[in-house]
């Protein structure tokens, strides 16, 4: 079984990289921000892997991690959310990338409020999410520094964050990307009542 992989990046894209070792190319499945964090072509990167296999037969998928953490939170996915298979708990990954410590906060928590509003799960999936894993996630490792608060996000219904959410809405961002950016911004504001032409700045600085 591969555990890690590294080598050199042959191609790279947002959801798939190609890594060469020892002359053998492996295609990794990984998440986008994964992707963007790893180095350009022609340079040598490293991987935590978990393999999976279909099915019915056939080769196994490999799945690529930057840290031990999102690769254990990627297999919390896999083996305790019902329906869940390497494919889904990777996009499930995708959107806790957002931030990790977050994420698995908002789980222990089972704040359904935050994995919706920040992370942009439904309500059924939030529902889901909570009750699959809220036993699971004490040992799952999330290094970093939580930045939201236990008490919620930051409310976003005020009138300029309300106009700032429009603005992003109008330029293409989908409504989870533009929350989870918004709050952000207000979370580093300290409740400060910034003018929407700022917030919106700030907040494509992290879109």
């Amino acid at each position: 079984m591969i555990v890690t992989l590294r080598g050199t990046i042959q191609a790279k894209e947002a959801e798939r990289v190609v890594v060469e070792a020892a002359g053998v190319g492996y295609e990794v499945s990984v998440t986008a921000a994964t992707s963007q964090n790893l180095p350009a072509l022609g340079h040598d990167a490293f991987l935590f892997v978990t393999e999976s296999f279909a099915m019915y037969g056939g080769g196994p998928t490999f799945y690529g991690f930057a840290t031990p953490g999102e690769k254990a939170m990627f297999e919390a996915f896999r083996d305790n959310v019902q329906g869940t298979g390497a494919k889904k708990a990777l996009e499930f990954l995708d959107k806790a990338s957002k931030s990790l410590p977050d994420f698995r906060r908002a789980i222990l928590d089972k704040d359904a409020k935050i994995l919706t509003g920040v992370f942009g799960f439904t309500k059924k999936t939030a529902d889901k999410l909570i009750d699959a894993l809220k036993d699971k996630f004490e040992g799952v490792p999330a290094p970093g520094v939580e930045r939201i608060s236990k008490a919620g996000t930051p409310d976003l219904a005020s009138s300029n964050l309300s106009q700032a959410l429009s603005a992003l809405a109008a330029l293409g961002y989908k409504p989870s990307e533009a929350r989870a950016a918004l709050s952000s911004v207000a979370e580093e504001s300290g409740g400060e009542k910034l003018p929407v032409e700022q917030i919106v700045r700030l907040a494509l600085k992290r879109l």
